[in-house]
């Protein structure tokens, strides 16, 4: 094994302080800074306290629905070890360059710009095998060194949970506010309650919940069928009082415009408008 320095002096005194209860005061986190080439007006994170409901879906429909009202828009794709923007924007064969110790995000058909890890790799399938200090390190440079240009709305996608990179974008991106996405299964309250207070611990605003696939409506008689039960989202919303945005359903529509990697260009028009003016009217 290789020999580690290690300041003992240092080392003394921590321990010491915790043994005598004389805990450190904290220090406020450094904020990242945007390039002298970049301004954004807002900057939102949509985030979820587990996997697997749709978070990226639904960043890709306010990202949508924000470019259709004439607003100049990028996502930050913070999902770092599991990126699924860029294949659902159709821009997944194409690779950020950097200019001048710039990188350039990449736009998709509609104009929204992009920043995600699988545009820096290689290949889109390696696997990003990074620990959390050089995660969070990804999530400065996307944010701080992208020539983003002037945008009105910066999405982050943030990915599952309350890690290392949701501690890394509430404490150091100007985030103005957050959308909870959920799902309607009982285990999902109280995930929902760990996102909740983890933007209330970093004094972020909640602009609501948004409950995705809520139900399926069935193509021959148009009934709507909910597959994981009733409904959740008021129940949920108003335990945590938060305001509901919506509701998304099941439709093989909107995995095949992903997969086909137009989701900007063929998504149906009027999904989650709550969701959607809650931003606008920030």
């Amino acid at each position: 094994m290789a020999d580690v320095d290690i300041d003992k002096e240092a080392l003394r005194k921590e321990i010491d302080a915790a043994l005598h209860g004389k805990k450190k005061e904290p220090q406020p986190p450094a904020g990242f800074e945007l390039n002298q080439h970049s301004s954004v007006k807002h900057v939102i994170g949509v985030v979820s306290g587990k996997g697997g409901v749709g978070k990226s879906f639904v960043t890709g429909i306010l990202a949508t629905n924000l470019a259709r009202a004439g607003k100049r828009v990028g996502i930050l794709d913070g999902d770092i070890t599991g990126p699924s923007i860029p294949r659902m924007f159709g821009i997944s064969d194409e690779r950020s360059y950097g200019v001048e110790e710039q990188l350039i995000p990449i736009e998709d058909a509609n104009g929204i710009k992009i920043m995600s890890a699988n545009l820096v790799l290689q290949n889109e399938t390696d696997p990003v095998l990074w620990r959390g200090p050089v995660v969070a390190g990804a999530i400065q440079q996307f944010y701080s060194q992208c020539n983003w240009g002037d945008l009105d709305y910066l999405l982050i996608d943030m990915p599952p949970g309350t890690g290392d990179v949701a501690l890394t974008v509430f404490q150091s991106l100007p985030v103005e506010g957050v959308v909870i996405v959920s799902s309607p299964q009982d285990l999902v309250q109280m995930v929902v309650g760990k996102a909740v207070r983890m933007a209330e611990m970093m004094h972020v605003p909640v602009l609501g919940l948004i409950e995705n696939m809520a139900y399926i409506t069935c193509p021959h008689c148009d009934e709507r069928i909910e597959p994981y039960g009733p409904s959740k989202l008021t129940e949920t919303a108003a335990a945590f009082n938060l305001k509901p945005l919506g509701q998304l359903p099941m439709d093989a529509t909107f995995a095949q415009i992903a997969d086909k990697g137009t989701f900007s260009t063929e998504l149906p028009q009027g999904l989650v408008p709550d969701a959607t003016q809650s931003v606008l009217d920030l």
